[in-house]
């Protein structure tokens, strides 16, 4: 494939992108010289979602016990309010380690860089590689780029071999690892939610922010369906709000009741 400016396609391969940039000569600040990305996350989504629901949704299923019970009388027992408070646990915690290993991932590009290799072709353009398998793409088998293929083959494993000392250096290599266990029992513990039972409207509104907070595609999407979750999520939120301000105001009122009757004998 081959494009005007400066492209890059990237997908999921270990701890570095595969990419291929092509260079067709084009002085730079042009206005085709453009440099169009398309990037799938290889580590986890570049993304923290905090938002009002969210905020309101937790205050309801950890900090405010009457509406927390709304639906039942023990929410402790509520098997998906206790899956969601763990999801919300190990998500805090992938989300620490991703900006640890992005601030090392920053490092490790800056002192190091990407392995990668730029060869020239027979057409006179310049290809940036980022993995063996693209390189044997671009270059292919044939006899008269044999050399060629040898040569670049041997750069990239010396630049991929900078790349892990240094990534095993630095902790980049074990700040990966310990990221990627923590994504996958997040999503483990996401699948759960299909299978365990909520007894509370806390348990439904946990599965909903879970869903929501892990689903959309960014904050606020507009796409369906997460404007109705959303929308669902805040209608359980206020349900639950109001259903523990009459759990309040009922007792009060049985309170200053007994407390009438006591003084009265």
């Amino acid at each position: 494939m081959w494009l005007s400016g400066q492209t890059k396609l990237s997908s999921a391969r270990s701890a570095t992108p595969l990419c291929i940039t092509f260079e067709d000569g084009l002085e730079p600040n042009t206005p085709s010289d453009s440099d169009n990305t398309t990037t799938l996350p290889y580590v986890t989504r570049r993304r923290v979602l905090e938002g009002t629901v969210v905020a309101t949704t937790a205050w309801t299923l950890q900090g405010n016990a009457p509406a927390s019970g709304a639906g039942s009388t023990n929410v402790g027992s509520d098997p998906a309010l206790a899956l969601w408070r763990e999801w919300e646990r190990v998500h805090k915690q992938t989300e620490r380690l991703c900006r640890r290993q992005q601030r090392l991932e920053t490092r490790l590009v800056e002192s190091v860089g990407f392995p990668c290799v730029t060869v020239r072709l027979t057409e006179g353009e310049q290809v940036t590689i980022h993995s063996i398998e693209m390189l044997n793409e671009v270059l292919g088998k044939a006899p008269d780029m044999a050399a060629l293929r040898e040569k670049a083959e041997a750069d990239f494993a010396a630049h991929q071999a900078r790349w892990d000392a240094a990534a095993e250096q630095t902790g980049y290599t074990a700040a990966f690892r310990t990221e990627c266990e923590a994504s996958e029992k997040m999503q483990d513990l996401l699948q759960a939610f299909s299978t365990t039972p909520a007894t509370t409207l806390a348990g439904v509104a946990g599965k909903l922010d879970a869903v929501l907070r892990e689903g959309e595609a960014w904050e606020e999407c507009s796409e369906f369906p997460w404007p109705q979750i959303r929308s669902a999520l805040c209608d359980l939120v206020r349900i639950a709000e109001r259903f523990g301000a009459d759990r309040v105001r009922r007792r009060r009122i049985r309170h200053d009741q007994t407390e009438t009757l006591r003084h009265s004998r």
